[in-house]
């Protein structure tokens, strides 16, 4: 419903570039160029200064910006207006996700939504805990959902999935046989762990730390921005991992991968829904978050 050549100045100044805004809004730069040409035009004046290295507003750019936010956000409550009395959201949605979220769990949520309310624009960003929350705050997205605690209390949190953290070794590792291990024993082994500000590595070394474990006694071979890189990193025979239940359906059945017990570590987490404070949201972000909390509780979530 906004004016496209509105659409593409609002970009261009969020940017400072033409050339992001370009890659943005999936157009050429000359397309970009054009329809700020147009609209200068139509005004009779310039809206960006293009002497320096970034474009910047010129005095009559900013007076316009105002009044374009203004219509673009006039417009998306128009859209969840209609889409209310339809009975279906309506507009954009800007989601973001941890990365074992954001590559198992997401996924199956987001087509199962699209099929209940297709009028929905959906955006996807990914990132680890600490992103995410960052994110937010800069009001990037409307909803996150993180692994573990959130290390902000300025928000809007609530459990929708419970996960389990698994050891997982090579199928010819010495404990790939089955049976149990002393939590002592993972002190001589190479161990591949998530990034720090990762929420699964949050959790995995609180869980040992309370099973007698130190960091300095852990041997961490290696550290990686992934659960798909420490379940490859595995599979590779580089070490051994803690890694999500959800994220080694495929290996555990192709028999790549071997699950370990560990006495007296069972290390389970929730993966949160977090928003901004206040009262529930309208619109898409309203109709994501029931359904979220809806699928958590019937995957067993509420457990």
């Amino acid at each position: 419903m906004e004016n496209f050549r509105l659409k593409v100045f609002r970009t261009v100044a969020a940017q400072a570039s033409f050339r992001r805004a370009a890659e943005l809004l999936h157009l050429s730069q000359p397309a970009v160029s054009q329809q700020i040409h147009a609209l200068e035009e139509e005004l009779g004046t310039p809206l960006f200064d293009r002497s320096g290295a970034r474009v910047r507003l010129t005095d009559a750019g900013a007076v316009l910006l105002k009044y374009a936010e203004r219509g673009a956000q006039l417009a998306a409550e128009a859209l969840a207006a209609v889409g209310r009395v339809q009975g279906k959201a309506t507009g954009k949605l800007r989601l973001g996700a941890s990365t074992t979220v954001a590559q198992y769990v997401l996924p199956r949520m987001l087509g199962a939504f699209r099929k209940q309310h297709p009028r929905v624009d959906l955006a996807v960003m990914s990132g680890n805990t600490e992103r995410v929350i960052t994110a937010l705050g800069r009001n990037e997205i409307q909803l996150g959902f993180i692994e573990g605690p959130a290390s902000s209390r300025e928000m809007h949190r609530q459990k929708f999935l419970e996960d389990r953290m698994v050891l997982i070794v090579p199928r010819r590792h010495p404990w790939a046989s089955g049976g149990r291990i002393a939590p002592e024993a993972l002190a001589g082994v190479p161990l591949l762990m998530r990034e720090r500000g990762s929420g699964s590595r949050r959790v995995v070394e609180l869980a040992l730390r309370r099973a007698g474990l130190r960091q300095r006694q852990l041997h961490i071979a290696m550290d990686l921005d992934s659960t798909e890189a420490i379940v490859s990193g595995v599979e590779a025979g580089l070490g051994a991992g803690f890694v999500s239940q959800w994220a080694i359906g495929k290996e555990v059945r192709l028999g790549t991968v071997k699950t370990v017990a560990v006495d007296g570590l069972d290390i389970r987490r929730d993966f949160t829904l977090i928003r901004s404070p206040g009262p529930l949201p309208e619109g898409p972000a309203a109709a994501f978050e029931r359904f979220a909390l809806a699928e958590g509780k019937a995957s067993g979530g509420d457990k």
